[in-house]
């Protein structure tokens, strides 16, 4: 097993608990408060506090994060259509249930979504309901809503929710 690495970003949503090995970012949680950080700070976790600073700051759309993201299968493969989901637009739960090849995968995409262990870098807030309605993240409705608009004053798009 290899040595676990951990930082915190205080952020526009929060405290954000980073959690990497030596070459990729294994997660992202929402804390209340900073802990403790790791005595080493490697280039991955360096560059993934970095990027997510950039991006609260709108300069970053994009991450270039080496990612390792715990997960099935089903829940990696919805994560991949997920990360496609660009800055500004949304998808519905129902678009990805179809590109992930079965439009009754609603809820089980939904329940994968709820999992992703890195919440903004795999951008989860950016699935919605059918409606456009905002619905589930498990940071919270408050969260979504401002990643979402703050996603929205960087990019040319206009989000309806």
């Amino acid at each position: 097993m290899s040595e676990i690495f951990t930082s915190y970003l205080h952020s526009p949503v929060g405290w954000l608990k980073l959690t990497t090995d030596a070459k990729f970012l294994l997660s992202v949680t929402f804390e209340n408060e900073s802990g403790q950080i790791s005595e080493i700070i490697p280039p991955v976790l360096q560059k993934s506090i970095e990027q997510l600073e950039e991006y609260f700051a709108g300069t970053r759309k994009d991450f270039d994060i080496e990612l390792a993201p715990a997960g099935t299968d089903f829940q990696q493969r919805i994560w991949e259509l997920v990360k496609k989901v660009p800055l500004g637009k949304t998808a519905s739960y129902l678009d990805i249930a179809k590109d992930s090849g079965s439009d009754k995968n609603t809820r089980a995409e939904g329940l994968a979504n709820g999992k992703n262990p890195i919440p903004i870098v795999i951008p989860c807030h950016r699935i919605v309901g059918t409606n456009g309605k905002l619905t589930g993240y498990a940071g919270g409705l408050e969260r979504k809503r401002w990643l979402l608009l703050h996603e929205q004053k960087f990019s040319k798009s206009y989000l309806l929710f």
